[in-house]
């Protein structure tokens, strides 16, 4: 069965970022979303013919089922705390590879993980390649907050001139929660000059957990082209 231009993208870059950074005995981050799904695959190929001794971070409920179901080992990060390399999906990343990460609303443990990890490296297709964020990602900064404080943290981000909205579940009735129990607010703040500054405004009112914005973290991104090509970007 043929792929369709973007899922042959997804899959150029996902096995891109595994054959260039994967080594023996290394511990990964393995991160959320539909083109880590073909990460997964290429490490689960590399795994089996190489014999190769790998210990894998989740981020997600998701990570977790296709480390498991793909015979992968399991750790985490009480006796693995330092990650060599974690491969992971963006939503968009503009051209000093700062990220918008968290519309599948895993933002706060991928975060974690990109954090004690020596490289973060991104893996996307060609529709997640900006010059700045907020070009093409039109769903605003996801912000994963505690539930009893996203009232007052809608209202100071529309002082901040921001367009929040409380992400809710599509088949049942309320608010989506996250993997940590909490709400997701997306805001929607345009064309994002300078996301450094905004996570930092966003991250220091109470009650927020953390953000979608990963600032200075990813070290390369692989974009998987509609033509099978493969195009990337490094610090």
């Amino acid at each position: 069965m043929s792929l369709t231009p973007i899922e042959l993208a997804k899959k150029k870059a996902g096995y891109a970022a595994v054959d260039e950074f994967v080594k023996d005995g290394m511990v990964l981050g393995i991160g959320s979303g539909s083109t880590v799904v073909y990460a997964v695959k290429r490490l689960i190929e590399r795994v089996k013919n190489e014999n190769l001794k790998i210990i894998c971070i989740p981020t997600s409920f998701q990570s977790i089922q296709l480390i498991v179901d793909g015979g992968l080992t399991l750790g985490d990060l009480s006796r693995h705390p330092e990650i060599d390399v974690d491969i992971d999906g963006a939503d968009e990343v503009d051209d000093k590879l700062h990220l918008i990460k968290g519309g599948g609303g895993c933002q706060v443990q991928e975060k974690i993980v990109a954090s004690v990890s020596k490289q973060l490296v991104i893996i996307a297709d060609y529709r997640k390649d900006s010059k700045s964020l907020g070009e093409k990602w039109k769903k605003g900064v996801p912000i994963e907050v505690v539930p009893m404080a996203y009232v007052p943290i809608i209202n100071k981000i529309k002082k901040m001139g921001g367009k929040p909205t409380l992400r809710m579940a599509k088949n049942k009735a309320g608010p989506i929660i996250s993997d940590n129990g909490n709400f997701i607010i997306d805001a929607d703040f345009g064309i994002i000059q300078d996301p450094i500054t905004l996570n930092e405004k966003l991250t220091m009112m109470t009650g927020v957990v953390e953000t979608g914005l990963f600032t200075n973290m990813a070290i390369k991104a692989f974009f998987g082209q509609a033509d099978g090509t493969i195009t990337s970007r490094e610090k």
